[in-house]
């Protein structure tokens, strides 16, 4: 079996779907942000405030290292921001984009506490980096 690679944006769902697929399917579940997180020890929100290109560079890095494995992975809402990493994501295996309407997705991120991306305004931002990752 090849990598099942789940992407989408921040609240789509993808670290809640991506242990139940796994489980249906007798696979491992990985969730990038927690890998980087675990290797760091530092907590994602406090990686891209402090240094986004570095943090998307780990992401990167993060996808190469997995590339490949049989498991179902939950990836950062950026990955697709970089041409290589979904590259190699096709590459090695499916990926399966998770929608979620931008109302749906504000309930889900509330007040985006620990998300320096949603700093200017959960809604207005959710809007924002959903029409600069779209997925072709």
């Amino acid at each position: 079996m090849a990598t099942l690679w789940l992407v989408g944006m921040m609240g789509s769902g993808k670290t809640t779907v991506a242990p139940m697929v796994a489980a249906r399917t007798g696979r491992s579940w990985i969730d990038t942000d927690a890998e980087i997180e675990r290797h760091t020890g530092a907590a994602v929100g406090e990686l891209v405030a402090a240094d986004e290109p570095r943090f998307r560079e780990m992401e990167r890095s993060e996808v190469a290292r997995i590339a490949g494995v049989d498991a179902v992975v939950s990836c950062g809402g950026g990955v697709v921001l970089d041409d290589a990493s979904v590259a190699l994501m096709r590459a090695t295996g499916m990926v399966v984009h998770l929608e979620a309407s931008p109302g749906v997705l504000v309930q889900r991120v509330g007040a985006g506490e620990g998300r320096p991306l949603l700093s200017g305004g959960v809604e207005t931002s959710l809007r924002r980096i959903h029409g600069e990752r779209a997925v072709s």
